[in-house]
């Protein structure tokens, strides 16, 4: 089920929220998060049911997993055995899905064999729900996670809000809000905020993202790739949309994590505003960076190491992202210049250079827009077809010409893409926007012509981007 949807704006979540505010009303602490769990199952599994076995499994098995963790008496050895079994349970079930297909095409490139590929359908949301899991298993081995309920466990694993596309949570980032005194409080203010986030989110994704990403995928999915404006609209087009799309769905999150009195930690925080690539990554999914930080860095670089071991660290960290991300080469390539750039970042800090900040935020957008075509190209082949298109030398005269006869045919898509540019650098972002709201009638009429605006377009009902990963 998609946030951006008719049949969830006008039917599932009046329906949860409602039957949610019943309980509440009548102080009913735990039926209110068995139907918080019972919602976010049916949201879940409403899409296709075929993903419902897997999440469910997956949950309980984590769940007495973590238990075993947690228990007193319990011998180290069988500690780190049980946390082994957790981990590969979670990382086995995300390989299988997300790169048994992957693994089999090199073996196959590289023995000449011909084994036949899977045919498997990638569970929505298992690469975000598996990094929670393992955060959990992790804090439970850490003594940090314990003495908590199954049914807390459940909402915190199953939360519908942020379940398919995040933000990745932990167990303090959750666990302490479903308090009995929390849950049972009705915060209008909360709630008025919620209704604007989830405004903002819907008019970023059915209004900006989704005609960018249809102009973009056009252009990746066809035949023609010439033309240096084609290339470089689509390019930025993908650019754009990336960020209204998630961002969209983080404030959609965030602002249905109101109405129930559940804080989601912030996510997206202008990106593109950053003046390097380690401030960029900062910036951008930031629950993903933080865990793959301390999942992945602190494991490998620690304080007091040198430069050389800084740049394995930071290059193995960002390989991890790209096959994360997607099951490609291009998605590693992507990894391996995003994690160049860090690099570069991370030895300036050191060395305490620092360049003009007008410099180094339009190196900085520049580069993360020249690196998405390794993301948004369909292989590593097809992102050098188009870096060859963009850069490749147009007499002066011809290039006047070429803008000519683009802009006539596309001003809509160039409209677009100002537009977006004006909103992406000239306007506050949600975060912001959140930290200084109070209750005003401006705030009410932003959100209802927001939400008009989202409801007029909303026709057919795209997925967002970031579901394929």
């Amino acid at each position: 089920m998609i946030f951006s949807s008719y049949i969830f704006i006008f039917l599932f979540f009046p329906i949860v929220f409602a039957g949610y505010a019943v309980l509440r009303k009548f102080g009913k602490i735990n039926a209110m998060k068995i139907w918080l769990v019972l919602a976010s199952l049916f949201f879940y599994g409403f899409g296709d049911p075929r993903f419902f076995p897997v999440l469910f499994f997956t949950a309980i098995f984590n769940f007495f997993i973590s238990r075993g963790l947690q228990r007193d008496g319990v011998k180290q050895w069988q500690r780190v055995l049980l946390m082994v079994i957790g981990v590969a349970e979670n990382l086995g079930l995300l390989f299988y899905f997300k790169y048994s297909n992957f693994f089999l095409e090199n073996f196959n490139r590289l023995t000449g064999a011909d084994i036949p590929l899977l045919h498997i359908i990638l569970p929505l949301g298992i690469s975000f729900y598996t990094f929670q899991l393992i955060s959990y298993l992790a804090d439970s081995f850490s003594g940090d996670a314990k003495g908590y309920s199954f049914i807390d466990y459940m909402v915190f694993v199953t939360f519908f809000p942020q379940l398919i596309v995040g933000p990745v949570v932990t167990h303090d980032d959750i666990m302490p809000q479903l308090s009995e005194k929390n849950l049972l409080r009705v915060d209008k203010k909360g709630i008025m905020l919620g209704i604007l986030l989830f405004a903002i989110g819907c008019f970023k994704k059915i209004v900006i993202a989704d005609p960018l990403i249809t102009h973009a995928a056009a252009y990746y999915n066809g035949s023609d790739m010439s033309g240096i404006f084609r290339a470089w609209s689509a390019v930025l087009a993908y650019t754009f949309a990336y960020y209204f799309d998630f961002s969209g769905y983080i404030d959609m999150a965030l602002g249905l994590g109101k109405f129930f009195n559940i804080d989601l930690p912030q996510n997206f925080n202008s990106p593109y505003k950053a003046r390097n690539f380690a401030d960029f990554w900062r910036r951008w999914n930031i629950t993903v960076s933080n865990f793959l930080n301390d999942n992945v860095f602190k494991n490998i670089f620690h304080f007091g190491d040198g430069v050389v071991k800084l740049i394995l660290a930071t290059l193995i960290t960002f390989i991890v992202s790209g096959l994360w991300h997607g099951a490609g080469w291009h998605f590693v390539a992507w990894g391996v210049a995003n994690g160049i750039f860090v690099c570069f970042a991370n030895i300036m800090t050191l060395h305490r250079k620092k360049l003009p900040f007008p410099l180094a935020w339009a190196l900085t957008f520049f580069f993360s827009v020249l690196v998405r075509v390794l993301f948004d190209a369909l292989n590593t082949a097809q992102a050098f077809e188009v870096y060859k298109v963009m850069f490749t030398p147009v007499p002066l005269g011809e290039l006047a010409a070429q803008w000519s006869a683009y802009i006539s045919g596309s001003w809509g898509i160039v409209g677009m893409l100002i537009f977006s540019a004006i909103i992406i650098f000239g306007f506050k972002n949600s975060g912001e926007i959140a930290e200084r709201f109070e209750p005003k009638a401006r705030y009410a009429v932003y959100s209802a012509v927001l939400l008009a605006a989202s409801l007029f377009f909303m026709g057919q009902v795209s997925n967002f981007l970031y579901f394929q990963f």
